[in-house]
């Protein structure tokens, strides 16, 4: 007996949708192929729903290519072995080991030098500004974060807007074309908008 199946793989090794033939294949043949269709499926839907995650950050790898001179792309991981040695595994296979002492020391001071990228600076900008809002009791709206500016709210009625300039300091003003001054602090750019903390009851 022949027949026409179509099958359906979500492998990337399998032919999506292809006609196969079959030909009197026992049930045993078709059952271990359909059990390996199972498993796979099963392991491509696993690595889908959890990826592997990478525990060094891209500041991470700058940090520790600085330090033992290499690019901070070849760097693949680092961890403690006995409290004692810091190892550094290399993209290339290759291993390097360092005092975790001499490592950690060298670790700062490559961080004190080591510029602010933009993306760590709308972090702290970002969590700057929430901490001064919970203070004041202060809502904002959707920041942008090419020059990191938003609206600030209270009880729905817009305050004015703050942001943050590349004179690194922090700026208000009540209207969207209205006049700019500039703070040293978040807490007193939204305080010259005429808002006050919020008290506890």
């Amino acid at each position: 007996m022949t027949q026409s199946v179509y099958t359906q793989q979500t492998a990337s090794s399998f032919n999506y949708n292809t006609s196969t033939t079959v030909t009197e294949v026992p049930f045993k043949d078709e059952q271990a192929l359909a059990q390996a269709e199972l498993n796979n499926y099963i392991e491509t839907q696993a690595e889908a729903v959890a990826p592997t995650q990478d525990p060094l950050t891209s500041r991470d790898r700058r940090i520790i290519g600085e330090i033992i001179e290499v690019e901070p792309e070849s760097v693949r991981t680092i961890w403690i072995e006995g409290g004692i040695t810091v190892w550094v595994q290399l993209v290339s296979g290759g291993r390097l080991p360092f005092d975790r002492d001499w490592f950690a020391k060298r670790v700062a001071q490559v961080k004190a030098t080591l510029p602010e990228t933009p993306l760590e600076r709308n972090e702290r900008l970002s969590k700057e500004l929430e901490t001064a809002c919970i203070r004041f009791g202060l809502t904002y709206g959707q920041i942008d974060w090419l020059s990191f500016s938003t609206t600030l709210y209270l009880n729905h009625h817009r305050v004015g807007f703050v942001g943050y300039n590349r004179a690194n300091q922090w700026y208000s003003r009540r209207t969207q074309l209205g006049s700019s001054y500039t703070f040293d602090s978040v807490d007193a750019a939204i305080a010259s908008l005429g808002v006050r903390q919020a008290v506890a009851a």
